[in-house]
């Protein structure tokens, strides 16, 4: 049976799309996250993967673009959004956000995770699809998976009194490359 497979920010990206809305939402920037120190561990039953751990480092975040608003995103209002993404997430309190699964089935030229994901100390159930692509020296792995924010007890970012607010589901993108 092959050794677990170990991935980390070296391998791949790993990165949060964010949206906003409320009648001032214009004046805000749709946010790129990047999520700089992750970790991950692949167990295989023969040659099949069955199991999958990600950590990621909430302090580890780093605000990549900021589209649309009025202006463009500057150095200050990067620093700023990193901040409160930061506070919204109680990095010091839940410095890491986890996502374990046991439940690996074959699907469409990938496979299909059910597992758990664990944000702000709040455990829930969540699945999603990874693409899978034979690269000859390797396979480039790709998932995309929404994320709904109160349902983990984070309280979305909002200000102007809720008028300019992020939309509650952010998308969650995973891409890596593993070598053979």
């Amino acid at each position: 049976m092959p050794a677990p497979c170990q991935l980390d920010a070296s391998d791949g990206d790993l990165r949060i799309r964010t949206d906003v809305t409320g009648p001032a939402a214009r004046m805000g920037h749709h946010l790129t996250i990047l999520v700089a120190t992750w970790h991950a561990s692949v167990g295989w039953d023969g040659d099949e993967p069955v199991a999958v751990e990600l950590t990621a480092d909430v302090d580890s975040l780093q605000i990549e673009r900021g589209d649309g608003g009025v202006t463009p995103l500057s150095g200050p209002e990067r620093a700023l959004a990193r901040t409160n993404a930061l506070k919204t997430l109680s990095a010091q309190r839940y410095p890491t956000v986890t996502f374990t699964s046991d439940r690996m089935t074959p699907a469409g030229g990938g496979y299909h995770l059910a597992g758990e994901l664990e944000i702000h100390g709040h455990h829930r159930a969540h699945s999603l699809d990874v693409a899978v692509t034979d690269k000859g020296d390797g396979w480039r792995l790709e998932a995309r998976s929404a994320v709904r924010q109160t349902d983990f007890g984070v309280r979305p970012y909002s200000m102007f009194m809720g008028s300019m607010k992020v939309v509650d589901t952010v998308t969650i993108e995973f891409s890596a490359t593993v070598r053979r």
